[in-house]
């Protein structure tokens, strides 16, 4: 398996499903923008609020996985990445995520305390395309 294919097609897609556990141990999934920044197969950083459910599940319990995936018209890709999920709320992370637009979210600027980024931190990974599904380690 080539994991720079892999890397390739997460920086093309625009949208990924971040999951956390909540209090029972369910599953809970989100779709997000594509991350703010994407260190290889490794660390992948979200910009969210401060005080929203998903945070709060990720300080109790920080599992958790993420999702990409690209579906044509004959052909169906997805990766699937486990590890686990930081809440950042230090200032210079949160100056280095921030886009110009973040004003419509967070109306106090990158400042703002209901602005914080998500860092993920992928242990492992699993990949399908063409029929086929591959477990990596990362």
């Amino acid at each position: 398996m080539d994991k720079d294919i892999i890397s390739r097609f997460i920086k093309k897609q625009k949208v990924s499903l971040i999951c956390s556990l909540d209090g029972e141990g369910f599953p809970n999934i989100k779709a997000m923008l594509k991350p703010r920044k994407v260190v290889g197969l490794k660390e992948f950083y979200f910009s969210t609020n401060t005080s929203s459910m998903r945070v709060k599940q990720y300080r109790a319990n920080p599992n958790a996985s993420i999702y990409f995936y690209h579906k044509g018209l004959i052909r169906y890709e997805g990766v699937m990445l486990t590890g686990t999920m930081e809440v950042l709320t230090d200032q210079e992370t949160k100056t280095e995520i921030w886009r110009k637009g973040d004003t419509l979210f967070y109306k106090q600027g990158v400042t703002d305390p209901d602005y914080c980024v998500l860092k993920f931190t992928a242990t492992k990974g699993r990949y399908y395309c063409d029929l086929k599904t591959e477990s990596f380690e990362v």
